[in-house]
Formats: structure tokens, sequence, C-alpha cells
């Protein structure tokens, strides 16, 4: 049974709008970003990295920032 400190947390993008055939996928220990249009895809990514930039700046882990502080972050960073 995991322990409170051992909680993992972990970002999933999901893009909609492919219509080229490719696969897309982009994925880290913390997040992963699947299809969408090649924009939409790069935007998706740029929006979540810039994010775990801010979670760290702020001396905080994804698993332990509150929902609604990501939410925020997320909305900031939108590319």
């Amino acid at each position: 049974m995991s322990s409170e400190s051992e909680k993992k947390a972990h970002l999933l993008g999901i893009g909609l709008d492919n219509e080229d055939g490719h696969k897309r996928i982009t994925q880290s220990e913390q997040f992963s970003i699947v299809g969408g249009s090649q924009e939409t895809h790069e935007r998706m990514t740029e929006t979540v990295v810039k994010t775990f930039e801010d979670i760290k700046q702020a001396g905080k882990q994804l698993e332990s920032i509150e929902p609604e502080r990501l939410s925020d972050l997320l909305k900031k960073n939108q590319a």
C-alpha cells in the first residue's frame, strides 16, 4: 500500500483536432501530451513546460500543488 509520501501525480493533455493522421506523443516523467494538430500539440507542450517551471520556481512539486493553483498556472501559461 502506498503511503502519502509516495504520492505520484501526472498531467495528461489530449488534443482532439488532428486531421493529418500523425500520431503525436510528448512524454516526461510528470506529463504526457497526446494527439492534436501540430500547432495544438506544440501549444499544449509549451504551456505544460512553462507551468512546471513555475511550479519548480515556487519550490513545489506537482503532487503538492493545490488544484486551483495548478489551474491558474495553466491558464496563465497558455501559449
